[in-house]
C-alpha cells in the first residue's frame, strides 16, 4: 500500500521536521559539576623497576595518608569541606589503569571508603616509563570530571625519567598553562630492580622536567621508611592551598642547560639490546 498524504499533511509534517530539527540543533545545557575545593588526581608509577613489595608500599601509604587525621583535617577545612580524588596507576605510553574513579571525600569516613576501595585488589607492572603519557592521561581525567575544582593538582610519582612516549617538557606545559598543578614524587630508593635507566639526580629531573603550575613542588623520596610521611605532608600541603611555609620540599626550578630528555637517550643508547618500538 502506498503513503498519501494531503496538502495539509505535508505541511504537518515539514512543520514537525523543522521542530525537530531546530531542537536538536539548540545547544544543550552543560553538565552539572559538583564544586570541591580540590581535584586532585594521584598518577602512581607501577614500571617493572618496582618489585611487588614496593608496589604493596605504594598502595598502602596512600590508603594510611588518605585517611590520617592530618589530611582529613586538611580536606575539611577548606572553603566547600570536600575534596575529588581519584587513583590511577601508570607505566609505558599505553599503560594506564584507574584503581579508584573519582570520588568525593567530605568526611572521615568517606576516605575510609576510599581507602578500602583502593586496597581491593593487588597492583600489578608494565613496562617502560611514560610521564607525558600520565600527565596527558591526568588530564584527560580532569577535563571528564563530574567535578569541578577550585584548584587542580596532579599528583605523580615515579622512579625513572621518561623513556617512551611524547617528551615530558610539552605535556608538562599542556597542563601548566590550563593552570593545572603538577607536583612530584621522585622515588630515588635502592629496593626495586636497579637498571641501566636509572638517574641519580631525579629529584634534579623532577624538578626540572616534570612538575609545574602555580606553586609546583617536589618532595623527595630517599628510603622507603619515608614514604609515609612524605605521601601524608605533600596531601597536606597540596590540600591546604600553595600559602605558607614548605618544610623539606623543593619548588620548581626551570634551568635550559638540564637534559630532560635524559630517559630517551638512555633508552636509545641501550635499544641495541633488543628491538621495541
Amino acid at each position: 500500500m502506498g503513503l498519501h498524504l494531503n496538502q495539509s499533511g505535508l505541511l504537518a509534517a515539514f512543520t514537525g521536521f523543522c521542530c525537530a530539527f531546530l531542537a536538536a540543533a539548540q545547544p544543550q545545557p552543560s553538565r552539572a559539576q559538583e564544586i570541591v575545593d580540590v581535584q586532585l588526581v594521584l598518577a602512581v608509577d607501577v614500571s617493572l623497576s618496582m618489585s611487588a613489595g614496593e608496589l604493596e608500599i605504594q598502595r598502602r601509604g596512600y590508603a594510611e595518608a588518605l585517611t590520617h587525621e592530618e589530611v582529613v583535617g586538611a580536606i575539611l577545612s577548606g572553603m566547600h569541606g570536600k575534596i575529588a580524588v581519584t587513583y590511577f596507576e601508570w607505566a609505558g605510553n599505553l599503560s594506564q589503569r584507574v584503581v579508584v574513579p573519582w570520588t568525593r571525600i567530605a568526611s572521615a569516613e568517606d576516605a575510609r571508603h576510599f581507602a578500602e576501595r583502593l586496597s581491593a585488589n593487588p597492583p600489578s607492572s608494565a613496562r617502560r616509563t611514560s610521564i607525558s603519557g600520565a600527565l596527558d592521561y591526568a588530564g584527560d581525567l580532569l577535563a571528564e570530571s563530574d567535578f569541578r575544582g577550585l584548584r587542580r593538582v596532579v599528583d605523580v610519582s615515579g622512579d625513572g625519567p621518561n623513556n617512551q612516549g611524547g617528551p615530558v617538557v610539552p605535556a608538562r606545559d599542556r597542563l601548566a598553562g590550563m593552570g593545572i598543578t603538577i607536583n612530584g614524587l621522585p622515588l630515588m630508593t635502592n629496593g626495586g630492580l636497579t637498571t641501566s635507566f636509572d638517574v641519580k639526580d631525579l629529584d634534579t629531573y623532577y624538578r626540572n622536567c616534570v612538575i609545574g603550575g602555580p606553586g609546583a613542588f617536589v618532595v623527595p623520596v630517599n628510603d622507603w621508611s619515608q614514604f609515609p610521611e612524605a605521601i601524608r605532608r605533600k596531601l597536606v600541603l597540596e590540600l591546604a592551598g600553595t600559602g605558607g611555609h614548605r618544610p623539606q620540599v623543593v619548588l620548581a626550578q626551570f634551568h635550559s642547560a638540564y637534559d630532560c630528555l635524559v630517559g630517551e637517550k638512555m633508552w636509545r643508547d641501550r635499544s641495541w639490546m633488543w628491538q621495541e618500538p
